[in-house]
């Protein structure tokens, strides 16, 4: 059984560095970190993770480490991973499977790798991992107490299989606590998406028409950022609630075979597939760009963008251009995968810190219970307010509390016009 595989052992030293920089805009975790040190609630488990391997990862692998976890992680995407942050998680004992530039089989291979570890409390990032055991690994459900996953698009085919009976065992969804998706799919993605494409292209957004592909909770903080650089907005949508918000927010809402002529930027983050297809790529302008945003590399029909090209090339890291018949050029950014993390480092460590602190908390919470009925679970919500309090305690932020009289009022129906 390998131990691990990585791109480059000597990198270690850059890794710790990263790691460092981290973690001291990370103080959430880093309370977790110093709790886990004394108690040790994770001794004896092996957990098994399908992450992004960045240098916020590192962190949250660090207070596994610190509670007495051994820990078995992969890579989410294929393009994701920070091969010296790889290097150093190796040689802190860390089994770890994860490079940049893996093919598909790679891919796969590194998640079969972290099941061999045995885990007893997995934790995902698009579901690979639970997908991969459910599939092709069922031998190893016997010795797993349950999973956290923290993606929308994890949690759309977790919950499909628990509709369908197929879940086997508990997940908490890490994604669902509001203390995750208000500020890592808000702040985080919003940010760190602008950051992935001017990474890419190094283009002025303001005065661009900007197309978001929905409006969930990472659109809008796409939306909202790409606002702020000065673009021309545009929303599409299928969910006529979505759709009159984003309306209501100040953004031109339309159809995409409308926005596909006059966008000059597309993004999607939808969690489904083929958002942008060959008739919609057919109208845009010479020069159009094409990212995504989402979790997997579905959202661009890229096999149609191959079919209507005549040539393609790269013209710099993480752009490449599409000459189609006709002489325009189209431009797909990061092979069509998650441009944050692809073309840029993802999200800020500083709302890191709350997803990841969740991660931690309901990894504790799960190493303390009795086995759960297999189901798909929100994040307690002691976990969740713990959780903020951290945060806004490392900011020096103080709030309110009840006093008896408002609790007690609160708690009654009796008193109404006075």
């Amino acid at each position: 059984m390998e131990n691990s595989k990585i791109k480059d052992a000597t990198l270690a030293q850059k890794g710790h560095l990263q790691t460092e920089w981290a973690s001291k805009h990370m103080p959430v975790l880093d309370q977790i970190k110093k709790r886990f040190s004394k108690e040790k609630p994770l001794k004896g488990l092996t957990l098994g993770a399908c992450l992004h391997v960045t240098k916020e990862t590192a962190v949250l692998v660090d207070a596994f480490l610190a509670g007495g976890a051994k820990v078995a992680l992969c890579g989410s995407n294929p393009l994701s991973t920070q091969d010296d942050v790889a290097a150093a998680l190796a040689e802190k004992g860390v089994h770890i499977f994860a490079w940049r530039g893996q093919t598909t089989d790679e891919y796969y291979w590194c998640v079969e790798r972290v099941i061999d570890q045995k885990p007893a409390i997995t934790l995902d990032d698009g579901a690979d991992l639970v997908g991969t055991i459910h599939s092709k690994r069922m031998e190893a459900l016997s010795g797993i107490k349950g999973g956290t996953e923290e993606t929308t698009t994890g949690l759309l085919r977790l919950r499909a299989m628990e509709k369908a009976g197929a879940l086997k065992y508990a997940i908490i969804a890490v994604n669902d606590a509001y203390t995750k998706y208000l500020f890592d799919n808000r702040y985080g993605t919003g940010q760190s998406t602008i950051d992935g494409i001017l990474r890419a292209t190094n283009i002025l957004l303001a005065g661009k028409n900007f197309v978001v592909c929905g409006y969930g909770w990472c659109a809008r903080g796409i939306a909202m950022r790409a606002q702020g650089m000065g673009s021309n907005v545009i929303v599409t949508e299928v969910n006529p609630l979505r759709a009159l918000e984003a309306a209501m927010n100040g953004f031109r809402v339309m159809p995409i075979a409308e926005a596909a002529l006059i966008g000059d930027i597309f993004v999607t983050s939808t969690g489904d597939i083929n958002i942008i297809r060959k008739e919609h790529m057919q109208k845009m302008k010479d020069g159009a760009i094409l990212a995504n945003s989402g979790h997997f590399n579905v959202e661009i029909n890229i096999k149609d963008l191959e079919e209507l090209a005549v040539s393609k090339r790269s013209i710099r890291p993480n752009l490449e251009e599409y000459t189609l018949n006709d002489g325009r050029k189209l431009y797909l950014l990061a092979e069509g995968r998650l441009v944050n993390l692809a073309a840029a480092e993802g999200h800020p460590s500083e709302v890191m810190d709350m997803s990841f602190a969740n991660q931690a908390l309901c990894a504790e919470y799960l190493a303390k219970s009795e086995k759960m009925t297999p189901k798909v679970y929100m994040v307690p919500r002691e976990i969740d307010e713990a959780v903020a309090r951290l945060k806004l305690n490392a900011m020096k932020i103080k709030i309110d509390e009840l006093t008896e009289e408002q609790k007690k009022y609160l708690a009654t129906w009796e008193m109404g016009t006075i």
